[in-house]
């Protein structure tokens, strides 16, 4: 059975945190005041422009002290996480999640946050929201069809993305649960208890700044551990900032994707909203959604 936490209303309050990089404070700002336009109240946790001095926003036990207070907190009902980087695996065993069980709430993030997601998803039996971080909010309007897909997911709407026609996209129709993220935190994922079980589900996929002979690795990693060949569908969403080698590898991103699932019959979709980038929409991770793909373009429905 699933667990869904309860849809926010007018006055619950939302919890910002740096459970990964470092973030400065004043780069929440425009987040704050948006989430509190909506009606939502803020409270900002230590690690969001904390003292740290190296890459991460503190240390392991001040992240995990910082995030274990809010799960634990009733009067919290989401928890926004500000932004990602690496470090969510370094404090993710060590996360007790007794009061959330009795009182499942929301998190939010993605990228390392992808970890999370997983490990909510295979050992809590919990959705969470794969969607915008603080950062989103300083695009201009703060207030974009991204940054109010949140929302949407937030206050229990129904919600469709479109995403026009690709040349290698592969038309069908399904629905089932919807499950993903950031490819290298899938890869690193399998064998760990945050390993995602995609047999009968909807896989989605994105990544920043990856190798394409590594985004390649990654592929035959998720294949030869039987992540691909019993999905329902695929989402292929934004590889931005790609980079290859002196001698080229010799396939786009997405050639590599489309090659890696060619042998399956289910449909698949590339280009779709969901990126390192400003088009990131809101996803229920382990929501059930439809999929459609056909001539014109494809379709994620809730």
């Amino acid at each position: 059975m699933t667990n869904f936490p309860p849809p926010l209303k007018k006055g619950d309050t939302i919890a910002l945190v740096c459970i990964a990089g470092f973030m400065p404070a004043e780069k929440t700002a425009q987040c704050v005041k948006t989430l509190k336009k909506w009606g939502y109240k803020v409270k900002v946790g230590k690690t969001v422009g904390g003292k740290s001095k190296n890459y991460f926003s503190g240390t392991d036990e001040e992240r995990l002290n910082d995030i274990q207070g809010f799960l634990d907190d009733d009067g919290i009902a989401a928890i926004l996480c500000a932004r990602g980087g690496y470090g969510t695996t370094r404090i993710l065993d060590q996360i007790s999640w007794k009061k959330f069980k009795k009182h499942p709430k929301w998190i939010i993030g993605f990228s390392d946050i992808t970890i999370l997601h997983g490990y909510m998803h295979q050992q809590l039996k919990t959705i969470s929201i794969h969607g915008p971080m603080a950062n989103a909010f300083n695009s201009e309007p703060s207030e974009n069809k991204y940054t109010l897909s949140l929302k949407d997911c937030l206050e229990g709407k129904s919600h469709s993305y479109l995403t026009p026609h690709h040349a290698f996209n592969r038309t069908g129709k399904t629905k089932a649960k919807l499950v993903g993220g950031n490819l290298c935190l899938l890869a690193h994922a399998i064998g760990s208890n945050a390993e995602l079980d995609t047999k009968g589900k909807i896989l989605f996929l994105e990544d920043v700044g990856e190798q394409l002979y590594n985004v390649d690795r990654m592929m035959l990693q998720l294949k030869r551990a039987g992540k691909l060949s019993k999905l329902k569908g695929l989402i292929v969403g934004g590889f931005s900032d790609t980079k290859d080698t002196e001698r080229p590898f010799g396939k786009t991103v997405y050639e590599i994707i489309r090659d890696a699932v060619n042998e399956y019959d289910y449909p698949v979709c590339f280009g779709f909203p969901v990126s390192h980038e400003q088009d990131n929409v809101a996803l229920v991770h382990g929501g059930k959604y439809g999929f459609e793909v056909n001539e014109v373009g494809g379709e994620v429905r809730s």
